[in-house]
């Protein structure tokens, strides 16, 4: 055991040797993992991120793979589903895959280059998941209530829709990186984020702006469409619903769902985000931290197996390219988008599924 020897005025002193237990030495978890926590806790979460990015991989993999197999399913409206399906498939490959080996080992073993690039990743493709419901519920309304009258959803608008969804959701994401707040471990240990604890009110400032453009603006547009819809609703004659067109019924149908699945997925963990920005000093477990973060990332696993199951045309694809059987229709799936006359027939369905889902959404 050590000693330190010291001289003061010319007379030597010994000090005695001091001894540290290794409960009184900091957690690092980019040195080893929470000694507070059980192994048990890290192999489980693990477990779980290997079932979800697996999970989540190969079926928005799939979800990519059929739509560039099958000009059918190339139209404008599916453009950005097929972006949701990319983003969902980046936070998997990042997020999830460096989530998974850090989990395995107990602590944030790759260092903080690391931790930045996962912390961006998750943020950033979250994000952009989150804009292309957005603009994916902007699109039902352009299709429906006509806002330009005779202008249709063209190819080119869906196109603008995914720029401004990327180039918006990476200004609003990136600025961590450059030392406006930061991303940094999570309390957990194995996971990293924006700094919410943070008590600068420089870091302050960029996690309001930041819930401001990236959760409660997309969120204002969502509730804005459907809202314009409901008031579509009260303009529409009750004695047309018989005439309401099934495909058009399962495409608006199938919008909703994706975003209450998207909702359910990530309010809670923006919600603890609010929570602990507000309040940087209380004390949780880190486990009880750690389930809105990871429990946001099986969001990735839910739009696709919706996509697949609520999307007929898509599942006759499917069929077709695992058994070589069956027979695909040719007329597409945004038909609103050519033809005005079916607009009204279908407002009432769309509104009635949203008067009761949104709500849900938005105070989850």
């Amino acid at each position: 055991m050590d000693t330190v020897s010291l001289s003061v005025n010319g007379v030597s002193y010994t000090e005695a040797p001091k001894i540290y237990e290794a409960a009184d030495l900091p957690d690092d978890p980019f040195t080893g993992p929470i000694k507070s926590l059980a192994p048990w806790n890290f192999t489980f979460l693990a477990v779980l991120m290997f079932v979800v990015s697996s999970l989540s991989l190969s079926e928005n993999f799939l979800v990519m793979f059929v739509t560039f197999k099958f000009k059918q399913l190339r139209q404008p409206l599916n453009y950005i589903i097929v972006n949701l399906a990319i983003a969902d498939f980046l936070v998997s490959l990042t997020g999830g895959l460096i989530s998974f080996l850090t989990n395995a080992r107990g602590y944030f073993f790759l260092g903080t280059w690391a931790c930045v690039l996962e912390g961006f990743a998750v943020t950033f493709f979250g994000i952009v998941a989150l804009w292309s419901l957005a603009v994916l519920s902007f699109e039902r309304f352009f299709v429906i209530c006509r806002p330009l009258g005779n202008v249709r959803l063209r190819g080119k608008h869906s196109m603008l829709g995914l720029l401004f969804v990327w180039t918006f959701s990476f200004v609003w994401t990136f600025p961590p990186v450059l030392g406006w707040n930061s991303y940094t471990v999570s309390k957990i240990g194995t996971t990293c984020e924006p700094n919410w604890y943070s008590t600068n009110m420089v870091d302050h400032s960029y996690i309001i702006t930041f819930f401001v453009t990236c959760f409660i603006l997309p969120l204002g547009v969502i509730i804005f469409c459907y809202g314009k819809l409901l008031q579509k609703l009260k303009k529409v004659s009750h004695g047309r619903l018989a005439t309401a067109r099934k495909p058009e019924r399962q495409v608006t149908r199938m919008v909703v769902v994706m975003i209450v699945a998207f909702m359910v997925g990530w309010t809670p963990y923006a919600a603890f985000s609010i929570v602990v920005t507000a309040c940087p000093t209380i004390q949780l477990d880190p486990r009880v931290g750690a389930i809105p973060a990871f429990f946001s990332k099986t969001a990735a696993v839910y739009n696709p197996v919706i996509y697949v199951y609520m999307n007929k045309q898509f599942r006759k694809c499917l069929i077709q390219l695992f058994t070589g059987k069956g027979t695909i229709p040719e007329n597409n799936i945004n038909q609103t988008s050519e033809r005005p006359g079916f607009t009204a027939e279908i407002v009432h369905y769309t509104v009635s599924l949203v008067r009761l889902v949104v709500p849900v959404a938005c105070y989850r």
